[in-house]
This record gives structure tokens, sequence and C-alpha cells, in this order.
């Protein structure tokens, strides 16, 4: 089994980093800056940086604090929030982000996918699948998980491929912040119906996670509070596991 991809995930608003547990209840845990220099140091594959607020109150994406952020990475940065047009996005790769993450405005107007599949590539465009279960089964949330769609997330994640997406982020709102364990019946099922990259993320607790959901069918494995907090108090703690441990969960040779 080859290592996949293992990405901190980071939620920003305010210019701050914070975390909570099913989108709710985010705690400030430190500065994007020093976080950021904190994970070149641990040499990250690439790091998600989500920002929870511009949709929710249509604030306007922050380029100028992002491009310092950028300044600071020596690894991949993928960014979404807020972005709604493709002038955006152009701006967001000018100053250094490598990939887009989608959610609501690829829900509510899936002509921006393809438009921004047109003209940057599948390879820079990924699709946040929200998802909770409800009374009807799971469903694909929008807007930072407070709004309930009618769309189906296996069906939803293949016509985000038909689009044109790279890679789709499965994010279990249940799940986040638990830190107990992928939902890996649901990474299943949506591994065996798309052909793109399939990125676990809400529950990691523990390395064993990560290869379970590898085993299910996700191509990498996202997560937040594992990488941010220690220890049954939640203290704030940034870490990363290390490229041996990771090679043992995985089964390689070292």
């Amino acid at each position: 089994m080859m290592i996949p991809r293992i990405i901190p995930l980071l939620l920003m608003k305010n210019r701050g980093l914070y975390k909570g547990i099913n989108f709710r209840n985010h705690k400030y845990v430190g500065d994007p800056i020093n976080t950021v220099k904190i994970f070149n140091d641990k040499e990250v594959d690439e790091i998600i940086i989500l920002d929870i607020e511009s949709t929710l109150k249509n604030k306007n994406i922050d380029f100028e604090y992002l491009r310092e952020v950028v300044s600071e990475a020596f690894i991949p940065l993928a960014y979404g929030g807020g972005i709604k047009y493709v002038e955006e996005a152009r701006k967001l790769f000018a100053i250094g982000i490598e990939k887009i993450v989608l959610n609501t405005y690829a829900v509510l107007n899936p002509n921006l996918v393809r438009d921004l599949v047109k003209e940057f590539g599948s390879q820079a465009i990924v699709f946040s699948l929200d998802v909770k279960k409800t009374f009807w089964g799971y469903k694909v949330f929008i807007k930072c998980g407070t709004v309930e769609t009618k769309y189906d997330p296996i069906d939803f994640a293949m016509y985000m491929e038909e689009l044109g997406v790279g890679e789709i982020l499965l994010n279990d709102i249940d799940r986040d912040g638990t830190m107990g364990g992928y939902n890996l019946e649901l990474i299943n099922q949506i591994s065996k119906k798309i052909k793109i990259p399939l990125i676990a993320c809400g529950g990691a607790g523990k390395l064993e996670d990560f290869k379970k959901a590898v085993e299910a069918g996700a191509s990498a494995c996202a997560a937040g509070s594992m990488f941010v907090f220690q220890g049954p108090h939640r203290a704030v703690l940034i870490s990363y596991p290390n490229y041996e441990d990771l090679k043992n969960i995985f089964g390689q040779n070292i």
C-alpha cells in the first residue's frame, strides 16, 4: 500500500485559526502564519485552508492576508471559502494558491465549476462534499453545514466529477472534530462510483484511521483536530505524524 497524502485542514476566520465539533462551537487555536511555519518544518504534503465565515457572512475573500500566508508556505496550499466568480479564483492562483475548494457556490451555480475547470484545469479544482445524516438519509449540505439540500452525496459526487472537478473532499459533519474515526461506509460507497481522488475528512483521531480510510477507498486523508489538539482536555498543540510512523502504518519497508 502506498503512503497516501495526509493533509492538515485548517479553518480560518478573522485571520485566526479555529476548530469546532460538527461544524459548530469553534474554538480559537492559533495564528495561521505561525501554524503554516510549523507545518513547513514538519514537511506536510499539503494544507487546506477553509474560511468558515466568508460564505455565511457574505464577506469578501481576504486576498491581502492570504498573500501573507502563502508567502510563508513552502508546501502546496488549497483555499476554500466564498469563491463565487472566476476572477476571484484567478486572483487566488496569482498569489500562489495551488488549488481552490468549492462548496456552496458550486452547488448553487454548477456553471461556475464548468468555467473554472475550463480556465484552470481539473487538477486545480476541489469540491468539498459536506455531508450529514438526516431523517431521509445522507444529504449534501452547504453554507458551512447550515443549509440542507435535496442532493444525495453519492449522486452529487458523480455529478461534480462529470463537471470536471479534480478531487472530492468528503467532509462528514457528524464526525467533524470528534476524533472517533472516519465514515468508512460512505467513503467506500462514494469511492466505488467515482474515478477521481477522494479525500476523507471528519473523524481522524489516530494513525490507524488513515489506513482504514484508504482501505475503504480514500486516496488521501485530511484531518483538523488530530493535528491541533492533544489529550482529553483538547490542549492546543500543533502536530503531524513523522514519515517513519506513516511508513509503519501503511506497511512500507523502512
